[in-house]
């Protein structure tokens, strides 16, 4: 049997719809009215699954809706399927255009539904970008003051940096009081805490790679962006080079892993050998964190099972 596939390209204001293999189109707000249109007009077509880009937040609320309303909802990468397109000769870009390749390509991968976070993994991922953000702007703001001239101009900062403060510890208080109320959250963060790995890290990887302890160690490390890809062809042995992937992760990664290796011999000998390879720097601090994120899924899918057993 057939799939009809609804595929929708997403701007800040529109929602442009494009049904395979009917060909229907539709353009709704990007707004609570306009998804319940949305909902509607995939009723009325008798859409088994909905495709949608991911595109810098600006679909979430139609994603979130559209499975509430009993739509399968999948997430599609922008640049996967603008090389889609290309590859398959349209070169024109549209709208419209771009929702009916969207549903084609969802057709020629495949795709499966993208299971919507629940509202703990919602609030956990707004908290943990929200301290993320003003973490940033203190930063700024210390350096600002380091620079000031004037008197009135620091003590001006100083009320913001006093601010921004109050804000990182209620932020931090609230992720911790989030994960500590989740069970399983609760186990992963005894887990993943090590030296060098305290309560922000492990915010982050709860909110930021989800998957943690449920893929295989091949599988989160090409998320994470930490894998090197192969680059060959016939005879030639390309440069293998890590790209893609989830690059907040993977800096967190970067710098956590610097911290971890003071306290752990295994991975100072294994910075060490690197080294005195004569390996580049960026080559040694991609090895050392692809190994402590092995590490660290290791570790979560043990906290998992162990959940799975007492529950």
């Amino acid at each position: 049997m057939t799939k009809i596939i609804c595929g929708v390209d997403v701007s800040k204001h529109r929602l442009d719809a494009h049904v395979v293999p009917s060909g229907t189109v539709g353009s709704f707000d990007n707004d609570a009215t306009g998804i319940g249109a949305l909902a509607q007009f995939c009723h009325q077509q008798g859409a088994d699954f909905v495709v949608m880009e991911a595109t810098g937040g600006f679909e979430r609320q139609a994603f979130l809706l559209l499975w509430q309303a009993g739509f399968p909802c999948g997430l599609v990468n922008a640049r996967s399927v603008r090389r889609y397109a290309e590859a398959m000769g349209i070169l024109e870009k549209t709208d419209r255009i771009d929702a009916a390749v969207i549903a084609r390509f969802a057709i020629a991968k495949e795709l499966k539904p993208t299971p919507p976070p629940t509202q703990a993994q919602q609030r956990l991922n707004a908290l943990v970008a929200r301290l993320r953000q003003v973490t940033s702007d203190l930063t700024v703001q210390k350096q600002r003051r380091s620079c000031a001239m004037s008197e009135e101009m620091r003590t001006s900062i100083d009320e913001v940096i006093a601010l921004l403060k109050r804000q990182t510890k209620s932020l931090a208080g609230e992720i911790g009081s989030l994960i500590n109320d989740d069970p399983l959250w609760s186990q992963l963060d005894v887990a993943l805490r090590t030296k060098g790995i305290a309560d922000r890290t492990v915010a982050r990887l709860l909110a930021e790679l989800p998957e943690i302890g449920i893929y295989s160690n091949r599988a989160v490390v090409k998320l994470a962006g930490l894998a090197p890809l192969a680059k060959d062809s016939g005879a030639k042995a390309g440069q293998r080079h890590i790209r893609a992937g989830r690059a907040g992760i993977r800096s967190i990664l970067y710098l956590v892993a610097d911290i971890v290796r003071r306290f752990d011999h295994s991975l100072a000998d294994f910075h060490r050998r690197l080294t005195a390879a004569g390996k580049p720097k960026m080559v040694v601090r991609t090895a050392i964190a692809r190994k402590l994120l092995v590490r660290l899924n290791a570790r979560a899918r043990e906290a998992r099972a162990c959940y799975a057993l007492a529950t």
